[in-house]
């Protein structure tokens, strides 16, 4: 498995993208969708990452630094084919280890509340965050669920 630094260029990565933002504007009402599309994964104060085996992409995730301590994660997702394999903690872990190397002390998401989500926030506890209120320009509503935690 290879975890690298991606571009945003390639049709594989362009193609999980799209895949994310369907299922997010499934899921839950367009004003409640705070996934990130290609231009916004491309902004200066974001790193993106994508986990390969050999040519087949597995998944993605972006680190987001919002100010000199503080982070937020996006963008995680991996293939059906890699699901429940260990890809999405193995990236999680990467970029937890970006993030301290970065400075940053905390580390926060927005992730949705509906059924659809419970394995992201089943992953997430699983890596000690916990829930939290709206931070950054977030506000709450009944779609999301906040979640965090510290390096």
């Amino acid at each position: 498995m290879d975890i690298r630094i991606d571009d945003l260029s390639g049709p594989e990565v362009k193609q999980i993208l799209t895949e994310h933002l369907k299922d997010m504007f499934a899921a839950s009402p367009p004003e409640c969708v705070f996934a990130l599309d290609l231009d916004g994964l491309k902004k200066p104060n974001i790193t993106f990452w994508t986990v390969w085996e050999g040519s087949q992409l597995l998944g993605c995730g972006a680190l987001k630094v919002l100010d000199e301590t503080h982070g937020e994660i996006k963008s995680m997702r991996t293939t059906s084919a890699a699901r429940n394999k260990g890809i999405a903690s193995n990236l999680l872990r990467h970029i937890l280890d970006a993030a301290k190397q970065k400075g940053l002390n905390r580390i926060s998401l927005e992730t949705g509340s509906q059924n659809f989500f419970a394995p992201a926030r089943k992953l997430y506890a699983k890596h000690d965050f916990t829930e939290c209120g709206p931070f950054s320009d977030y506000k709450l509503d009944p779609y999301s669920v906040f979640m965090t935690r510290s390096l």
